[in-house]
């Protein structure tokens, strides 16, 4: 089912995002996380795209397995730095062809290797493949948010300009990039309000479960992590933030969904404990 249209019949919505293995041992464990997570009725799941579109054949491969065997509304993360139009076209016909209606536009990191070639890089901007995909007119289309701003951006008024061009090429929806203080959510939904964006907006959520894991993922994408948490994590066993890690986005969810969230995105890292915990004391 279209996201946009269960954005409208619902107050709130519960997602799951996955990425593809690389390793065919990883797949094992991918199968048992949606085995678990599938008993909370997920409203859809989520399949990343590699950097480049380096895991395409896997992302699409997952998301029809995703939705075949295991009967989920899914999502297919898309990417347009690398691709040419024709790419994007061809990727765009399988999904309308599998009966895919879902897909999150992205402009995708910028490949580090010397050989990319610009010429291929016909779409550079996320604004344009929701430009191409709403041609279509097949898809709900959703977008990226950054509620601390994005990390290429020079301030956030600059990133709320581009995520206006976005919305009003076509975008039904945003997930934003995970936080951790509310604040910058609440913040972040008085900006859309100002600037005029008003779709629907969910709540990207990433539970801690290892400190220096989630402090190198978030010196890279310019996400802020509580001074608090980080000394009650630091030198702890793996027991200790786990707990501390579902207390704290409990916590969190809790406070969305008093302010009415219209979503909450876990990004599960193909991983089920820490999201069902957090779920198990979720009132949704």
């Amino acid at each position: 089912m279209r996201i946009d249209n269960l954005l409208k019949e619902k107050e709130r919505l519960l997602s799951f995002e996955f990425f593809p293995p690389k390793k065919q041992e990883n797949e094992r464990v991918l199968f048992e996380t949606i085995e678990k997570l599938k008993v909370y009725n997920p409203d859809f799941v989520s399949v990343t795209y590699g950097a480049g579109g380096s895991t395409r054949d896997k992302t699409l491969n997952w998301t029809k397995v995703i939705k075949d065997e295991y009967n989920l509304n899914v999502m297919m993360h898309l990417t347009c730095i690398a691709a040419t139009k024709k790419k994007i076209t061809d990727i765009a016909e399988v999904l309308i062809n599998n009966n895919i209606k879902n897909v999150l536009a992205l402009r995708g990191d910028i490949p580090k290797d010397e050989e990319f070639d610009e010429i291929e890089n016909e779409l550079k901007h996320a604004n344009e493949l929701v430009e191409l995909l709403s041609a279509y007119d097949k898809f709900s289309i959703g977008v990226a948010g950054y509620p601390e701003g994005h990390a290429e951006a020079k301030s956030i008024e600059e990133d709320i300009n581009n995520l206006k061009r976005k919305v009003d090429a076509g975008a039904d929806f945003i997930i934003t990039q995970l936080f951790f203080n509310n604040k910058y959510f609440f913040n972040y939904l008085e900006l859309l309000e100002k600037n005029n964006i008003n779709v629907p907006v969910i709540a990207g959520i990433m539970p801690i479960t290892n400190i220096n894991q989630v402090l190198r993922f978030t010196q890279m994408c310019a996400v802020s992590v509580p001074k608090n948490i980080i000394e009650k994590m630091n030198g702890k066993s793996a027991e200790y933030m786990l707990k501390t890690g579902v207390d704290y986005a409990v916590k969190q969810c809790e406070e969305l969904i008093e302010n009415d969230v219209r979503g909450l995105h876990f990004y599960t890292l193909n991983k089920s404990v820490a999201t069902e915990e957090i779920l198990t004391q979720l009132t949704l």
